[in-house]
């Protein structure tokens, strides 16, 4: 299986929504940028910021949409017609609420599952054959409470535990580069013994 070339995070631009749930996709490709000494720059062609890394000796072009989570698909697939990146190679990361706060989890294909910014991009797509990085953020309880929770901040424990699953994806992430996700998902999918 190809490697990766494209790694976006969704997320909500603005100050407002920087520290948020539904920003998760964000923290952790700023995370990325942060430790590789990558400073993000606006692509107006491609409504969104961009930056460049070398994980695992390849080049990694990381995305962050300026478009909102609900109109993330048009920075994503002006993204993978600019670069020439095939579905396939690309990584979408965003916020999951079906999952603990502190667990992170690798899939390819699939539906949206209710997450707007996955949504869009398969509705432009055509499909959903991409990889997935799904940071958990835990659920309300009801689902009349979603949209104030994603769009919350999380307490200390739960914002402590999502950044320990971004680590762990980060940890793993060079594996995926290189298009060994079987390797990937399973050291990412195997709890740590502390």
């Amino acid at each position: 299986m190809s490697g990766l070339r494209l790694i976006v995070g969704l997320g909500n631009p603005g100050a407002e929504y920087a520290r948020t749930r539904h920003n998760a996709g964000f923290w952790f490709i700023d995370a990325l940028a942060l430790d590789a000494g990558a400073r993000f720059g606006l692509e107006s062609k491609l409504f969104g910021e961009t930056a460049k890394l070398v994980i695992a000796g390849q080049p990694v072009w990381l995305l962050r949409p300026a478009t909102f989570m609900n109109a993330s698909g048009k920075s994503v697939m002006a993204a993978l017609r600019y670069y020439k990146i095939a579905p396939e190679e690309m990584l979408v990361v965003h916020d999951e609420l079906d999952l603990a706060p502190g667990v992170a989890r690798l899939k390819f294909d699939g539906g949206h599952g209710g997450q707007n910014g996955l949504r869009d991009t398969i509705r432009l797509l055509g499909h959903g054959k991409f990889h997935r990085l799904r940071i958990g953020i835990g659920h309300p309880g009801h689902k009349d409470q979603v949209t104030p929770w994603v769009l919350g901040r999380p307490g200390r424990d739960d914002e402590e535990a999502i950044l320990r699953a971004v680590g762990a994806a980060q940890d793993v992430l060079p594996l995926a580069v290189q298009g060994n996700f079987p390797d990937a998902m399973t050291r990412l999918h195997t709890p740590r013994t502390q």
